[in-house]
């Protein structure tokens, strides 16, 4: 286990000797609340709980993890199965921009792959990319990193978006050093 995971681990210990809840407990209580967004979460675990905003924010993103990896389990389905599910149809031309991106990022080193129901999320400490298909024929990429230089691929997204700027390809070749040094950056930063 890296440091990073033994962290948050004790960090969860102690929010649930504080708490006097378990995971499951505090799992259950998020659910309960119908609450769906992270922000939205991690501000009623503050007010229901009296935690502070990191231990907050640690447990909104567990939990909300926990929801999604039982929800696979139900239903049976695996991180491939959620990537064929999100490349299917009008969008399987897409699926190489895709595995271009991943074969490039996986050099990086280690990180988690957090399917989504219409992408994937990339994360360290906290997420660094995402990415999935926006169209029939369009991927975007969003990059989670300040400050990059100005430059015409680089839309950059509003304050309090998911991610800092967004990348559009519409084929593999597009997958080039620039981008992956963008991502790059992304991911330092995010460790």
């Amino acid at each position: 286990m890296s440091s990073p995971e033994k962290a948050i681990e004790t960090q969860l210990k102690n929010i649930q000797a504080r708490t006097g809840k378990t995971l499951d407990e505090l799992s259950a209580l998020v659910q309960q609340s119908g609450l769906t967004k992270h922000s939205e979460i991690r501000a009623m675990l503050q007010q229901e709980l009296g935690l502070g905003y990191g231990d907050a924010n640690t447990l909104a993103h567990f939990t909300r993890q926990s929801v999604d990896e039982r929800a696979a389990k139900e239903s049976g389905t695996t991180p491939g199965d959620v990537l064929a599910e999100i490349y299917t149809g009008a969008k399987a031309g897409l699926r190489p921009i895709h595995d271009r991106l991943m074969a490039a990022i996986v050099g990086f080193g280690p990180f988690e792959i957090a399917p989504k129901k219409g992408y994937v999320s990339l994360r360290r400490k906290r997420q660094f990319a995402m990415i999935g298909p926006a169209t029939k024929t369009r991927v975007e990429v969003g990059i989670n990193v300040k400050a990059l230089e100005p430059h015409v691929r680089l839309l950059e997204e509003p304050a309090g978006s998911m991610c800092n700027y967004i990348v559009r390809l519409s084929e593999v070749g597009e997958v080039d050093a620039e981008l992956i040094a963008w991502i790059r950056k992304a991911y330092d930063a995010a460790g």
